[in-house]
């Protein structure tokens, strides 16, 4: 849970979000299992916090009569997940510059765990259903690996309440994710995500080439989720 905080902006975020008209529930995923280093896991928390306050996306966020619901929190292993923002509405500049200080400013909980991809899509649904009352809901994975304990994500769409959601996934390429490491899965994270964990109307998959490349893909990804046509029916891989 977000505690109060001494700044006037941050205590903004800190409000709770009420069940008031929005038009997005938005709840951001940060990898950081035990392949993200520090290095790496800053790259994540900086390039997002960056993201979205970037112009494009500062003008998708703020450019529609209804705000969007935001939530991020940041997970690894099959009971490791830790909240860093809970659901806020971004009404104004303030508050979406109140919740992107809140993320660059958190501390990474663990970096000792594996990959559980499909637990972090369970904790993603439990945020969901006390999400305030938006028109839609999207979850957004960013991850540099394969699910590696744990239930997969298809047992987490068949399990928890995952009707009208949809699943984007934000697919980190680095020279220790790519190659036949498994012979029987997909040979890279992009590959791995449009397979298994993309998800309802609108799916779709954004690339980083490596770490250093996350901001520009999450800024990316974050201005197309924000767009009327993000909510258009299931694409299919090239």
């Amino acid at each position: 849970m977000i505690r109060a905080l001494a700044t006037v902006g941050l205590a903004l975020v800190c409000q709770p979000a009420l069940a008031v008209e929005c038009r997005l529930a938005l709840v951001l995923a940060l990898d950081v299992s035990s392949s993200v280093d520090d290095t790496e896991d800053a790259f994540q928390r900086r390039g997002l916090a960056s993201a979205l306050i970037a112009p494009e996306v500062r003008a998708a966020i703020l450019g529609a009569p209804q705000p969007i619901a935001l939530a991020v929190f940041e997970w690894s292993g099959r009971y490791n997940q830790k909240l860093l923002l809970d659901w806020a509405l971004i009404e104004s500049s303030s508050t979406l510059n109140a919740a992107a200080k809140i993320i660059a400013t958190s501390e990474r909980s663990t970096k000792e765990f594996p990959t559980a991809l499909g637990h972090a899509m369970g904790y993603a649904a439990g945020l969901l259903r006390r999400a305030p009352d938006c028109h839609a809901k999207t979850i957004d994975v960013s991850g540099d690996g394969k699910n590696n304990e744990g239930y997969m994500p298809q047992q987490a769409y068949a399990h928890f309440p995952f009707n009208g959601v949809t699943v984007n996934g934000l697919a980190i390429e680095t020279a220790g994710t790519t190659g036949a490491a498994f012979s029987n899965l997909p040979t890279t994270i992009a590959d791995y995500y449009w397979e298994n964990l993309l998800h309802g109307p609108g799916a779709f998959l954004e690339i980083a080439d490596g770490f250093e490349d996350f901001e520009r893909a999450m800024r990316r990804k974050l201005e197309r989720e924000l767009r009327p046509a993000a909510l258009s029916q299931l694409v299919t891989p090239p």
